[in-house]
């Protein structure tokens, strides 16, 4: 892997790699955490890490070790953006999959919780102001209004979307 900046590819292989190693007690919470560290350094590697992370069976993402919130919590801005977004869209996803009766709805379904979980852990204040910016968006107003358009969300989406938002509250 390009020690610099990752690629998106680069960052998902190692993830998968890393979580394989962590979930066989090959390596400790705090060499993966160290590891994704790294990687979450830069938005092509926190990418390719949350794609991988939130969406695979390894439970790295349900038991969130001490070592790795840190890491996480020391990302900054980059972390909860990104973990928003796949809020956004784990949340409408799963309202398509249940329409279409489709198995994914489950997939969906776990990274959304995954998404709120993780969100109560990260930096309370950065979180609210993201997730401010997302609810907005919902009304029709602001920045991620664009987002919410890129993606053509409906408005039983767009509900479900704000429904998780609210959960991360609660």
């Amino acid at each position: 892997m390009n020690e610099q900046k990752p690629t998106f590819k680069e960052a998902m292989e190692a993830t998968m790699i890393w979580c394989k190693s962590w979930e066989n007690d090959e390596i400790s919470d705090e060499v993966i955490s160290d590891r994704i560290g790294e990687l979450i350094k830069t938005v092509e590697g926190a990418r390719g890490f949350l794609v991988v992370s939130l969406s695979i069976d390894c439970p790295l993402m349900d038991r969130f070790p001490d070592a790795l919130i840190f890491q996480l919590r020391s990302s900054g801005d980059i972390i909860v953006d990104l973990t928003v977004k796949n809020l956004a869209m784990s949340s409408a996803m799963v309202i398509t999959h249940h329409d279409n009766n489709d198995s994914q709805e489950i997939q969906s379904e776990r990274i959304k919780i995954r998404c709120i979980e993780l969100l109560k852990l990260l930096d309370s204040n950065q979180v609210k102001k993201r997730l401010d910016v997302l609810l907005e968006a919902t009304k029709g107003n602001g920045t991620d209004l664009k987002f919410i358009k890129k993606w053509g969300y409906d408005d039983k989406q767009i509900n479900a979307i704000s429904e998780s938002i609210y959960e991360v509250a609660t």
